[in-house]
């Protein structure tokens, strides 16, 4: 049987990376419990309201935030806080799938395009690779907004 996987990611503002991770994904706010998906504002309110009714301390309200494919396709991701920054590259990345069945000029114009969005979520553009005419079809190395990275693929 398979198991079904969860992406975590440490960060030292887990709602603002959360967030920017909802936008480039597409993907929604994991509701709080007996909650239902709504849009972002909504769900992270959502959340406030629960965690003071909980009785959970204000300084850990950001503590963690996590994000679902509303689809129910894509794993979830977890964005939990520690308290050190990022020293090193990643030793595993996300390659967000931006054009997929498309190639050469068609893909590389998919990805510039998916690139200038996520730049104007907070996202770094690093550089691009181009297609080699063989086994790498071209794709866009970038970070996050807390310089995780991540490939547009």
């Amino acid at each position: 049987m398979s198991r079904t996987i969860q992406v975590t990611y440490d960060a030292h503002d887990p709602r603002s990376l959360g967030l920017f991770w909802c936008a480039a994904l597409d993907y929604a706010v994991d509701p709080p419990p007996g909650g239902e998906i709504g849009g972002p504002e909504e769900t992270v309110a959502a959340w406030m309201d629960f965690l003071r009714s909980a009785g959970v301390p204000e300084e850990l309200h950001n503590s963690a935030f996590a994000l679902v494919d509303p689809t129910g396709a894509g794993p979830r991701l977890f964005l939990q806080q520690v308290p050190e920054p990022k020293t090193a590259k990643n030793r595993v990345h996300l390659d967000v799938r931006a054009a997929p069945g498309l190639t050469g000029d068609e893909r590389m114009a998919a990805l510039e395009a998916e690139c200038e969005r996520l730049v104007g979520l907070g996202a770094t553009r690093q550089r691009r690779v181009e297609p080699d005419g063989g086994m790498n079809a071209g794709h866009i190395v970038m970070t996050d907004p807390e310089g995780n990275e991540f490939c547009l693929d």
